[in-house]
């Protein structure tokens, strides 16, 4: 039986192996291009699953929960390589156990100085989950209280060892052997990363295959054109749609948005302007829509706010019809001659119409680089990949 320290840098690595595990699957399990659950348990296999909007699926859904996206179909998730240290960790901790070398103050050392990397790892991916997502996985919590019980069991056994040297049977192990279970190490992060990105989906054979536009044209100027460069992005949004506000973020984390020609076509999802829908899915839709056609070169701070608070707006428009406008008119004083007005509902009317006579389906969000769209499959995991592409789709 090993000490208490040991065994709980032991459970730790355990632990911290079946959630990255758990996370990865969740995450491998996305890439065929359909829609999943996510477990988001503590316990892997408990508490069921969740899609949707969730602390799990935001967390899965950012650009920080994968590396080489534009290269790889999704990207390798960042708990892979985080599987591998904590297999090494517990193969570590087993060895010191077996061997033993409990006494060995540089295998303990060792030890302790490599489970630092998963704390680190941790600490900095909490930062961004608070400062940049406001959201928390269950699975990555787990994640980190795994890495600090590691930490804290393997720093044990080196003060315990330190303590106990004069009982060893045999020599410390040698810096030679450190070297190599260093590199050994290294390895195993290194083969599991490159043995998925070589195993990934090829989904390329979809680039170009979900349509284009019939008629790109836009001689009544119902686009709203942000920035001059190059691709033309196209995205068909409702300002007040959840998917359009989530599917931004992700947009406008990719290096591609900086530098391409952004154009915008509002659908709002709302039957007070929009005959194509029967009831308001996004009561206040309209009048939002129409803030950001009357917004000019405001057109981006309206919009942000408007994904900002799409919950009170829709709250207040379902509570008395006309609110959405009011509240626009009371953030932005500037839109109060133009919202509402027959200029603002024309212009309205000109970007449903594009939409009719480019046989757009009616849903968002939708986009289109150069023309060509984006299949709905491909704007969470493989938005990276597949943009990337689709650029150059002629």
């Amino acid at each position: 039986m090993p000490h208490a320290f040991l065994l709980v840098a032991l459970i730790g690595s355990a632990l911290g192996f079946t959630f990255a595990a758990v996370s990865s699957y969740d995450f491998i399990a996305h890439l065929d291009r359909q829609v999943h659950g996510l477990h988001c348990s503590f316990l892997p296999g408990l508490g069921g699953t969740e899609a949707g909007e969730s602390g799990c699926h935001t967390t899965m859904m950012s650009p920080y929960s994968s590396v080489l996206r534009d290269s790889v179909w999704g990207g390798v998730p960042i708990t892979l390589p985080a599987m591998a240290v904590f297999a090494f960790l517990l193969f570590w901790g087993i060895l010191i156990w077996q061997s033993p070398r409990v006494h060995d103050t540089r295998a303990t050392g060792f030890f302790t100085i490599a489970s630092l990397l998963p704390v680190v790892a941790s600490l900095g991916m909490a930062t961004i989950a608070i400062r940049e997502l406001d959201a928390f996985c269950k699975l990555c919590v787990g994640i980190y209280v795994a890495s600090t019980m590691t930490a804290v069991g393997a720093f044990g056994s080196y003060l315990r060892a330190q303590r106990t040297a004069h009982e060893a049977s045999r020599p410390n192990l040698s810096r030679g052997a450190l070297g190599l279970a260093f590199g050994l190490g290294c390895l195993v992060v290194l083969t599991s990363a490159a043995a998925y990105a070589l195993s990934a989906p090829d989904f390329t054979r979809f680039v170009g295959s979900c349509g284009k536009l019939d008629k790109p044209a836009d001689p009544q100027h119902a686009l709203i054109t942000i920035g001059r460069g190059s691709p033309t992005v196209l995205e068909v949004l409702d300002p007040l749609c959840p998917s359009c506000r989530a599917f931004e973020k992700r947009f406008a984390r990719l290096e591609l948005s900086k530098r391409a020609r952004r154009e915008l076509l509002l659908f709002p999802l709302d039957n007070s302007c929009n005959w194509m829908v029967d009831r308001a899915l996004h009561p206040g839709a309209c009048a939002v829509s129409e803030a950001l056609l009357c917004a000019g070169d405001r057109v981006q701070e309206v919009l942000a706010w408007a994904f900002e608070e799409q919950d009170t707006i829709v709250a207040e428009e379902r509570a008395q019809a006309g609110s959405a406008g009011q509240l626009a008119r009371r953030k932005f004083p500037f839109l109060a001659s133009c919202l509402g007005s027959s200029k603002a509902r024309a212009k309205l009317n000109a970007s449903l119409r594009w939409a009719v006579a480019n046989k757009l389906p009616v849903l968002t969000p939708q986009l289109y680089a150069d023309g060509t769209r984006l299949c709905d499959a491909d704007t969470d995991l493989g938005l990276d990949y597949m943009i990337t592409r689709l650029s150059g789709v002629r």
